[in-house]
């Protein structure tokens, strides 16, 4: 616990506590999730746990701001933050890539009440927040954001040392009321746990923040399985060593999140014309099911989504298998009653044409900045002589379903 005097204000970040902080914390973030007047904003219903964004991780930390307001402590703030081991880089050992790990944390949730912001409570709560990963070994720091959230940017870059690192891009399907047609030339397979880090580890180790621990996340309840596709062609299933040591030409591969059973979003500022069309999509769609027309879920109530993550694939119609898994993913998540399915991929990503998405629903440009907090060593303990945060993009980036 620290204090900090703010103009005679005594401010005291201290470690959440579930049993008394929790009402109060959601009413910082009820407040905070309010857009400006007159556009939508995206309202987190975190269903009653202000961790739940957190808790799968190796390792978190939520830290709240409390200040004395009318002589009662009042929660005014707070922030999230979890630490793992991803790879940040790769180096050649004989006839192959070797990558190499270092300790990342991840911050997430920062919030201060509009009424007790511009006293530099956010600041302090990034800078506890940051010591409590130097403690734990942390070589890096990052964050991400929207490109167009001036305030955060400003924040971390100018007053907390980060730098603009990578724009993935974030993309939205809706669920439709009807299914999505697949292929008969596709054959889906999905694969155990088991399977599936053997296929990660050996094709993606080396890329870009690929999670040290993916054992977890493929044995972790919310994830609903690893999904791969290839043409039939002939070609008979025999387990995935068989696949590696013989790939056919063309495969794609992805795993799907049960975010649904974290949280739930909902769109919240849309205008009563806006309303009404969305409304008439689904209308038009009931009334005549045969044409299968798109239609707009109902997202101006809580939904739940599935986060599509670990994608990847080669060969000259990995697009076209890469959307037949996100046409599968849209079925699974109707089955269970999402109102989208999302991903994250790299802006450079050769297999993100093949993902179906509606760019209004999409950003196109998600911001991470990142910061060096120590001297950053490999797997092996060995000094990295490089610099992580001044390394240009790759094609791909693992994103951490957890993080989302």
């Amino acid at each position: 616990m620290v204090a900090v005097e703010n103009g005679g204000e005594e401010i005291v970040v201290r470690e959440y506590d579930e049993v008394k902080d929790g009402s109060q914390v959601e009413e910082v973030e009820r407040k905070c999730e309010v857009g400006p007047s007159g556009k939508l904003c995206l309202f987190t219903d975190l269903l009653g746990d202000p961790l739940c964004r957190i808790r799968n991780s190796p390792a978190f930390l939520m830290l709240v701001a409390e200040m004395v307001v009318e002589e009662k402590k009042v929660v005014v703030g707070m922030i999230r933050g979890c630490i793992k081991t991803v790879t940040c880089g790769k180096k050649r050992s004989n006839d192959h890539f070797k990558p190499l790990f270092t300790k990342v944390a991840y911050i997430l949730g920062l919030r201060v009440s509009p009424s007790h912001r511009r006293l530099g409570i956010g600041l302090k709560l990034v800078c506890k927040m940051e010591e409590w990963f130097k403690e734990n070994g942390v070589e890096y720091s990052y964050i991400a954001t929207e490109s167009d959230n001036q305030a955060s940017i400003k924040l971390f870059t100018l007053k907390c040392g980060y730098s603009k690192f990578r724009t993935p891009s974030i993309l939205v399907q809706p669920v439709f009321a009807h299914r999505v047609k697949i292929t008969r030339r596709v054959t889906i397979i999905k694969l155990s746990p088991t399977d599936a880090e053997t296929l990660y580890r050996h094709r993606f180790e080396t890329t870009e923040f690929f999670p040290h621990d993916i054992d977890s996340i493929l044995n972790n309840k919310l994830n609903l399985g690893t999904y791969l596709a290839i043409f039939n062609d002939g070609l008979s299933w025999r387990g995935v060593d068989e696949l590696l040591a013989s790939l056919p030409e063309s495969w794609a591969t992805l795993s799907v999140w049960n975010s649904k059973e974290v949280f739930k979003l909902e769109v919240r500022g849309a205008s009563r014309v806006r309303r009404l069309l969305a409304k008439t999509t689904r209308f038009m769609d009931r009334v005549f099911p045969t044409l299968q027309l798109p239609s707009v879920p109902d997202v101006f109530r809580p939904f739940g989504f599935h986060f599509l993550y670990g994608l990847g694939g080669e060969g000259p119609l990995a697009m076209k298998l890469m959307k037949a898994l996100c046409g599968y993913a849209h079925n699974l998540a109707k089955q269970h009653g999402c109102g989208v399915v999302a991903t994250e991929v790299a802006s450079l990503e050769p297999l993100r044409f093949g993902i179906p998405h509606w760019p209004r629903l999409s950003c196109t440009e998600d911001l991470w900045c990142i910061k060096r907090l120590s001297a950053i060593t490999n797997q092996d303990n060995e000094e990295y002589d490089g610099d992580w945060t001044m390394s240009p993009p790759g094609m791909s980036i693992f994103v951490d379903p957890r993080d989302f």
